[in-house]
């Protein structure tokens, strides 16, 4: 009836007041209109609600309605242009599903955590500093949120190399099209492939090697023993290398993590060419051909006092502040650390000590057979990893892809 009558409304007997009565009775349709939505919606929310009562507690808590995720009015573009930030925004109003869904939930749980004065152990594995994670990894470190860094020997060397010699590396992104003669060409012109990127050897590994032995020498002759990371860290600290001119040394997140002094752990050195060259001064068999020292391999700290080393900080961390697990990737840098909570509980028999608070993969490793990287966060209950009670998230997709938007929500981008 209202509508039928709307458009004659300026015919009505008061035809002076037509204007008024016409705009009452739009705003009368729009009110009416409004209230039947929002009753549809509410009567929509609340059969859906009598649907998720029917469901266990431990199945409805997965559950999160639609009517609890971010809403805005309008396209996305305006949305995003006003927002104060906008990468955050952005990511909350697209990555609602699967992969997507799974980064930005991982990311928002780690913001709390973080917010609520937890803090965060993040493993980095394959070649995460060749592929520039340290853009991301170096300004979290700066600014408190990351804690402790657990990386293979070849990611921790490598942001080194990013660091002097940035300039002198170069990419192919059509890799998976080359030949096997291509690959041997690559090789005889001393051309390192890393997936799409090139590792400038000579300007990198064998600029710093003269330095890191003259440390270790130095090591032997004074009867001292240090990490790994200890020996690289006196490179920044004593000045002895220079970030090349094309590099900029804010994205290396070795410099940040000296200069804000959060400790780093790398477990397996000898897995790396550094650690390859270490172990080449300490041979002196028959098949060494070339001169120079030899080397007491005691000089350097290894994984076991990597691991002691964790039993205390742990131990001493986790007393205040609930501790999350951010793993990039797979490997003995992340299965490394772990095992720290379920050791100091059943080898040392330390029965207070705290689960680990979450637990975050990101990895392309599918569900395989006795593979580490591949078997998930429910697998590690078993082994005491984690708890029934440890948030877990697991992300299947390529780190370059998922930590940069972990990273912008909580850099707060």
């Amino acid at each position: 009836m209202v509508a039928g009558h709307l458009d004659k409304a300026d015919d009505h007997p008061l035809s002076h007041h037509g204007g008024i009565i016409r705009q009452m009775l739009l705003n009368f349709r729009a009110e009416y209109t409004s209230i039947e939505v929002c009753f549809s919606v509410s009567f929509h929310i609340c059969r859906m609600k009598k649907k998720f009562d029917q469901l266990s507690p431990s199945l409805r808590k997965h559950i999160v309605p639609e009517s609890r995720q971010l809403r805005r009015t309008g396209s996305i573009l305006p949305f995003v242009k006003k927002s104060k930030h906008p990468v955050s925004d952005f990511a909350e109003a697209t990555l609602k599903h699967c992969n997507g869904g799974a980064t930005l939930q991982a990311a928002l749980w780690l913001k709390q955590h973080i917010e609520n004065g937890g803090k965060l152990v993040v493993t980095i594995a394959g070649a995460l500093s060749s592929f520039q994670i340290g853009v991301l990894l170096a300004e979290l470190i700066r600014q408190g949120k990351v804690h402790l860094v657990s990386a293979t020997a070849a990611n921790h060397e490598e942001s080194y190399y990013r660091y002097v010699a940035h300039s002198h590396y170069a990419y192919i992104p059509r890799y998976t099209e080359l030949t096997p003669e291509q690959e041997a060409e690559l090789r005889d012109a001393g051309l390192r492939r890393i997936t799409d990127t090139f590792l400038p050897e000579d300007e990198s590994v064998r600029i710093m090697e003269p330095h890191l032995l003259r440390m270790w020498e130095h090591a032997q002759k004074k009867g001292e023993r240090f990490f790994p990371h200890e020996y690289f860290r006196r490179l920044y600290a004593e000045k002895l290398i220079k970030p090349d001119p094309l590099a900029n040394e804010s994205d290396s997140w070795t410099y940040a993590a000296y200069k804000k002094d959060i400790p780093i752990v790398i477990p397996g050195f000898e897995d790396s060419t550094m650690g390859n060259i270490f172990a080449s001064y300490t041979y002196d068999g028959k098949y060494r051909k070339n001169g120079g020292p030899v080397l007491d391999p005691k000089i350097l700290k290894g994984g076991l006092e990597y691991f002691t080393f964790l039993y205390e900080w742990y131990g001493k961390v986790s007393q205040d502040h609930p501790v999350a697990f951010l793993q990039l990737g797979g490997g003995i840098s992340a299965d490394f650390p772990i095992c720290v909570v379920p050791s100091l509980r059943h080898d040392l028999r330390y029965p207070k000590v705290r689960d680990w608070a979450g637990f975050i993969e990101i990895g392309s490793s599918p569900m395989s057979y006795g593979s580490y990287s591949g078997a998930g966060g429910k697998e590690k209950i078993t082994w005491d990893k984690l708890s029934t009670k440890s948030y877990y998230q697991i992300i299947q997709s390529d780190v370059t892809v998922a930590f940069p938007w972990i990273a912008a929500v909580l850099l707060d981008l």
